[in-house]
């Protein structure tokens, strides 16, 4: 029997960090990719009126909302966030894409998992679609406490 052992819950692993957005996108290695990730960034701090923040070492989020499980674990996250990674631009939106369907008929070439939208290239879709889905979504969820 252990006595007086207390286990502590896991931190989570991507916070806000402090360090810069625009040195991180300028580190980006391929030239396209950066350009897109720069635009998008720009995008994304308009459509949210949010600074861009870093997120763990790789992902560039715009507000806050807390999350608290029924298990009592709570934390951080953006509301919008995005991340340049090789095969594609990833946005993160925290409120999923179900209330999106139409925009998202309306955007261009995207592919979703549950919270992700996949971008190949930032000319081929419509960003006044993208601004709108971005900018609904954030709204909804900025600086609320959500409990999943």
């Amino acid at each position: 029997m252990l006595v007086g052992w207390v286990t502590a819950m896991a931190e989570p692993k991507t916070v806000r960090t402090g360090a810069d957005p625009a040195a991180f996108l300028a580190g980006v290695g391929d030239e396209r990719r950066r350009a897109d990730a720069q635009q998008l960034c720009d995008l994304l701090a308009g459509a949210t009126g949010a600074p861009a923040e870093m997120w763990g070492g790789s992902m560039v989020g715009f507000g806050c909302y807390r999350y608290r499980y029924a298990s009592g674990r709570s934390g951080e996250w953006p509301p919008i966030a995005f991340a340049p990674r090789k095969q594609a631009l990833v946005l993160y939106v925290a409120e999923g894409f179900e209330p999106y369907a139409g925009l998202l008929a309306r955007l261009g070439p995207h592919t979703t998992g549950k919270g992700c939208l996949y971008l190949e290239r930032l000319a081929d879709v419509d960003r006044a679609v993208l601004a709108e889905l971005v900018a609904t979504s954030f709204e909804r969820m900025d600086g609320r406490t959500v409990t999943p």
